[in-house]
């Protein structure tokens, strides 16, 4: 049997928005590293309200991500019906690592490696969702057949590195590795 939670007045409801808010743009720049006492500073609360619809930094700093990465799941559903499925998964692809690589909070959660059990919930619907364009796009002829979802969360991984640590201007590095997982002469040969 599920309970429940009442709904929040409208009041509560306002100053949640505003706590999520602020917390999105300090995490954003800061990640984790940034005071509870900051994030109520900006959003213009006590910090007894920030604790009150967030028991920690940690539910915060979750319940962030997981807002951020809804948006993210939530555009993949909409591009699995693009005309072009190639184009689709290699724009949607481009365009996560570039926001993403903007975004330490979002960086540092679809890059953790310590199993704390928030990313198995953080990112399961982002990840089937870029596995299905992958999919969808490997059917159309347009990636590389011998590549899996795990091998694109690697590639995810490696790019948002890559993207971060690069020279400013240098974006043209995520170029260089979709340019290796789009089905050329070469790799056709390769398959058969």
């Amino acid at each position: 049997m599920t309970v429940e939670k009442p709904a929040l007045r409208a009041d509560a409801r306002r100053n949640r928005e505003r706590v999520l808010a602020a917390a999105e743009a300090a995490f954003a720049v800061d990640g984790l590293a940034v005071p509870l006492d900051e994030i109520a500073r900006r959003a213009g609360v006590g910090a007894g309200t920030v604790y009150r619809h967030f028991p920690s930094k940690e539910a915060l700093f979750q319940a962030v991500v997981l807002d951020r990465l809804a948006v993210f799941s939530a555009e993949a559903r909409t591009l699995l019906e693009a005309s072009d499925p190639g184009e689709a998964f290699f724009d949607y692809f481009k365009r996560v690592i570039v926001q993403v690589s903007l975004d330490k909070a979002l960086c540092d959660a679809l890059t953790e490696t310590t199993g704390s059990g928030f990313k198995a919930e953080a990112d399961d619907d982002f990840r089937d969702g870029l596995a299905e364009l992958l999919a969808r796009a490997q059917r159309a002829g347009a990636v590389r057949a011998d590549l899996d979802p795990a091998d694109l969360r690697a590639l995810v991984i490696g790019c948002l590195a890559v993207e971060r640590h690069a020279p400013p201007g240098h974006h043209h590095l995520v170029d260089v590795v979709l340019d290796g997982l789009r089905v050329t002469q070469v790799t056709r040969r390769s398959f058969r």
